[in-house]
């Protein structure tokens, strides 16, 4: 068996970026708070994982965006003109043409959207987004129901999530202004959906305390505006934006006491909705907020509270589909890495990959763990092999 070489990835690119404007280590640790030498050094070679609350740090500290240091997904042709027709179909957001007339084939493919959108079906989402965009956008100018344009923002919602998942951000920015537009013609629980995924925005760029101020300030408008289930489903999916956000802030005192506040009123809300539901294509319910409890332990290095919670969870049994299996089981494999379990963490990543592939070829921190996997093995794992392979990457 061959050695494996360690290939790019969002650590490595941290390198990339501090030798193209002519820094050294030192003088990148400098301007980076809560980032030692060491740890920087680690990252760069692929001996530890590079988490997204460091990256920001690093990010901000070389003058660019959490999102322009992970990397960019690149489309491919066929995907290429599938975002120029949806693209197309944004645009004319107030330009409404003809009015479908297959409305009942328009629900079936908004069910399905929904299906492969949970089901991380990235390629097929993309597939059925310029149609969606278009025929909802024009029936809504018809109708000019709450209903019609809540319709509206969950498309554009579907919008943000795969440009998120591939950081195409510029598209992910513009799919969240169109949402609000349809939302402020909608209902208070799309509202807040809305502000939910306007606060993405910024957690993907690395700007986390003004994603949290999006979220107290969305926070406050549900709790004045809404009441019973949809209120509790409000605050709930608000609140595991705020501790996502939260939870990936370096060096920051208060951070951890944020992430607590959003921790307990994501459980509150989780408490009184009973179980997990799907609410404008998200989830939300107790499995779901575990899953994002143990995602903010290990990005605030508390990996074995991560690893405990997790186990506590499996015990109970989760019934979340593969938008959330898969980063639950990334997490997973983080945290055994950070403790040094290396075969732990190689398992709990092929568990990813095998739930949802297209999401962890292009998941950050899939593609992280792969990177610092392949460096740590001295020599080549037909199993870790067959991920990175499955990655389109070379060895």
């Amino acid at each position: 068996m061959g050695e494996i070489e360690p290939f790019p990835g969002p650590g490595k690119n941290v390198a990339i970026r501090r030798k193209s404007i002519g820094w050294t280590q030192k003088q990148l640790v400098a301007r980076a708070r809560g980032v030692s030498l060491s740890a920087l050094q680690k990252i760069e070679t692929g001996t530890r994982a590079l988490t997204q609350g460091t990256a920001a740090v690093l990010a901000d500290a070389m003058g660019c965006t959490l999102d322009e240091l992970l990397g960019r997904a690149e489309p491919g042709v066929e995907d290429e003109a599938r975002l120029n027709a949806l693209r197309s179909a944004i645009r004319r957001f107030d330009m409404p043409g003809e009015v479908p007339l297959d409305i009942d084939g328009m629900r079936s493919r908004m069910d399905q959207l929904h299906e492969d959108r949970s089901e991380a079906r990235l390629s097929e989402v993309l597939a059925a987004l310029p149609l969606a965009v278009k025929q909802e956008t024009d029936l809504a100018h018809e109708l000019g129901t709450p209903l019609a344009w809540s319709r509206v923002a969950d498309v554009y919602s579907a919008v943000y999530w795969l440009a998120a998942r591939h950081r195409w951000m510029d598209l992910a920015d513009l799919a969240v202004h169109k949402q609000r537009m349809a939302a402020e013609r909608a209902d208070a629980l799309t509202g807040a959906v809305a502000a939910r995924d306007e606060a993405g925005t910024f957690l993907n760029s690395g700007d986390f305390g003004g994603g949290i101020h999006v979220v107290d300030r969305a926070v406050v408008r549900a709790e004045s505006e809404l009441s019973g289930r949809n209120r509790a489903l409000a605050l709930g999916i608000l609140h595991l934006r705020g501790l996502t956000l939260a939870g990936r802030i370096v060096g920051d005192k208060d951070s951890e006491k944020e992430a607590k506040k959003h921790i307990k009123g994501a459980w509150e809300a989780a408490n009184e909705v009973r179980e997990d539901v799907l609410v404008h294509g998200i989830h939300f319910g107790p499995e779901n907020t575990a899953v994002h409890v143990i995602a903010t332990a290990g990005d605030m290095r508390k990996h074995r509270e991560a690893l405990e919670a997790a186990a506590r969870l499996a015990k109970k049994g989760i019934t979340l589909p593969a938008t959330r299996i898969a980063p639950l089981n990334m997490n997973i494999a983080r945290s055994k890495l950070a403790i040094g379990d290396r075969e732990g963490a190689l398992k709990n990543l092929e568990k990813a990959w095998q739930v949802a592939p297209e999401m962890s070829k292009v998941h950050p921190t899939s593609q992280e763990l792969l990177r610092v996997l392949t460096s740590l093995h001295k020599r080549s794992n037909p199993r870790l092999t067959r991920l990175v392979r499955g990655a389109g990457l070379e060895i």
